[in-house]
């Protein structure tokens, strides 16, 4: 059996309100501007990339968007 807790009236000394400083849920979801694109990908690309999104319980298509994002921002970073 659990320890039961017992409380006491004892001063709880300094006590500091800290100010909210969590955003709102709302500011949590970053939407981007999407645009939509036909591409075609080599077959074993594809596999992979659903292969480890399965892995990743993601979406394959949005690890692909990811690397591609990485790959402007590290070129765009020099200019």
């Amino acid at each position: 059996m659990r320890k039961k807790i017992r409380y006491t009236d004892e001063p709880l000394g300094r006590i500091r309100i800290i100010e909210d400083f969590l955003p709102p849920p709302e500011a949590l979801v970053l939407r981007k501007d999407k645009v939509k694109v036909t591409l075609e990908l080599n077959k074993g690309s594809i596999d992979f990339f659903k292969r480890e999104a399965r892995k990743q319980k993601t979406s394959y298509q949005k690890m692909i968007r990811e690397v591609v994002d990485i790959y402007v921002s590290h070129f765009q970073e020099g200019r």
